[in-house]
């Protein structure tokens, strides 16, 4: 077996045509769609961008015990064990250079070899001790420029001064790098080849042909990176916004293109499986939020997309589920495909059952750590949240006490205590570190970071756009149930089912 896995960084399914989207066109992915099973109701689990990558490579969930941070010493992560055994070879290709920052810095080195591109978002990438601010500061839209060297607008103006051809996008390189991987190694058996792109993620920088299509008549600075919060642009400012994502997400549909003529080109088809997804969303204005961790966990952040193609079953091309799965079972699928069974402690399902309409899970649990936890069943979701945000009482668990940019500060461990850990932990001891207000996560990603905290129940079949949340006490009942036995079997600590004033039954402290 040989394995190709695509993952982008917050691809809007409801955009994608063979989704029902028609505002961009997406003919690759579209075409996708006929080579492979799509999954119709696939879920996040942990967010953002980190919690997102540990629910994938672990097989479960992390949003309960942790925030950002890195894969921990007591974690299974599926490229280790598929070398581990079945000898299988395992190469990372990206441009996602969280890996990289304090927060990420364990992901990477569980694959056999990887390569990492620069120069995305705010990538401590070129070398520039003094840049032309002034002309820098005309050329973008002041919300997304700030002058001094480290901050993420400053480091993305300097590297963009890197990145003008079509050859020097990230993900362009990305790709290319992807096809010389194949081009050494189709061939031979044994292998998964891992290709992440951070686009569409912020900001939306794509090469001008992409953009052509979309063009608004925007006349003003650069305008492709909005911030995390309430629409409180001008008409004109949000369609160059979206216009830009537009482009961005064109750009992923025709690198998506290329993997797939390189497919047909030499039949890949045949023995080499291929899944395709990302890590979540992102909002473009509705519900009056662009981005994401500051609102509510609205379908268009949380119903993620999902292609898989087993060369094994051919006849399944061009079909679609309706079993719900969602990112945790990401890991037990790779292990299932090099026919290895999933680890005790994974939570995850193979998806390869399920791509039959195979039932394996009753509900979905998703959320941000410090947040609300939310539920669906795929007709409904529910979202609960504490009483209070700032008032609730929550841990960090861990051994390895970094936050995405920064150490956990002397403060935060000064206020640790030790936890014999959890189930999964296998006999390792956590520090237990208590969320205060002064953590470098607290209003970054955390629960300081919210801008909605209501608990909410929607009806996805009378209120897809999520517009009216219902009172209904049977079904809040129902989910409410079904929200707690997942966290139960999660393991989720004590202080989870307090929060939301849930009952602990045999939660472990």
């Amino acid at each position: 077996m040989k394995a190709v896995f695509v993952l982008f960084d917050s691809l809007n399914r409801h955009l994608l045509g063979c989704y029902g989207g028609g505002r961009v066109p997406t003919p690759n992915f579209d075409r996708l769609s006929q080579r492979s099973v799509a999954f119709e109701r696939h879920y996040v689990g942990s967010l953002p961008c980190m919690p997102a990558r540990r629910d994938m490579l672990t097989g479960r969930l992390n949003f309960l015990h942790r925030s950002w941070g890195p894969l921990e010493p007591f974690d299974d992560a599926f490229p280790a064990l598929l070398h581990r055994g079945a000898g299988v070879y395992s190469h990372l290709v990206t441009d996602h250079f969280h890996y990289w920052e304090d927060g990420g810095a364990t992901y990477h080195n569980r694959y056999d070899s990887y390569e990492f591109v620069r120069g995305q978002e705010g990538d401590a990438w070129k070398a520039m001790v003094q840049p032309h601010w002034e002309r820098l500061r005309e050329m973008y839209h002041a919300r997304q420029f700030a002058a001094g060297r480290r901050t993420y607008f400053a480091r993305n103006a300097v590297n963009r001064e890197f990145i003008k051809e079509e050859k020097d996008f990230p993900s362009v390189k990305c790709f290319a790098h992807g096809f010389d991987f194949l081009d050494r190694n189709r061939e031979a058996d044994g292998w998964l080849l891992q290709i992440e792109c951070f686009d569409p993620h912020e900001p939306f920088h794509a090469p001008a042909r992409f953009k052509k299509p979309f063009e608004t008549g925007w006349n003003g600075p650069v305008r492709d990176w909005p911030r995390y919060g309430r629409v409180d642009e001008l008409p004109a400012e949000c369609e160059e916004l979206r216009a830009n994502y537009y482009a961005i997400m064109s750009m992923c549909d025709f690198l998506m293109g290329q993997l797939l003529d390189y497919f047909d080109r030499h039949d890949l088809w045949k023995d080499t499986a291929l899944v395709v997804t990302t890590d979540h969303g992102f909002l473009l204005g509705e519900h009056d939020f662009w981005a994401k961790n500051r609102m509510n966990m609205y379908e268009e952040i949380v119903h993620i997309p999902l292609f898989i193609h087993d060369p094994r079953a051919p006849e399944l091309a061009g079909t679609r589920t309706s079993a719900l799965s969602q990112t945790i079972d990401i890991a037990p699928t790779f292990l299932d495909l090099f026919g290895l069974a999933p680890e005790p402690d994974m939570e995850g399902f193979s998806l390869l059952g399920m791509r039959r309409n195979e039932v394996r899970r009753e509900g979905a649990l998703f959320g941000y750590f410090g947040g609300a936890v939310n539920v669906t069943d795929g007709r409904y979701t529910y979202h609960r949240y504490p009483a209070d945000l700032a008032a609730q009482e929550i841990y960090q668990y861990t051994v390895m006490p970094t936050h995405i940019f920064s150490f956990f500060t002397p403060e935060e461990l000064s206020l640790a205590s030790l936890s014999d850990g959890f189930a999964f932990t296998k006999g390792a001891k956590l520090l237990k570190v208590p969320v205060i207000e002064r953590s470098p996560m607290y209003n970054n990603y955390g629960p300081g970071a919210l801008l909605e905290s209501d608990t909410r129940l929607y009806d996805l079949k009378t209120d897809p756009g999520q517009q009216n949340p219902l009172r209904n006490g049977p079904e809040e009942q129902r989910l409410l149930d079904l929200m707690t036995r997942l966290m139960r079997a999660n393991d989720a600590p004590a202080e989870a089912f307090a929060r939301l004033d849930l009952p602990r039954a045999t939660a472990m402290a």
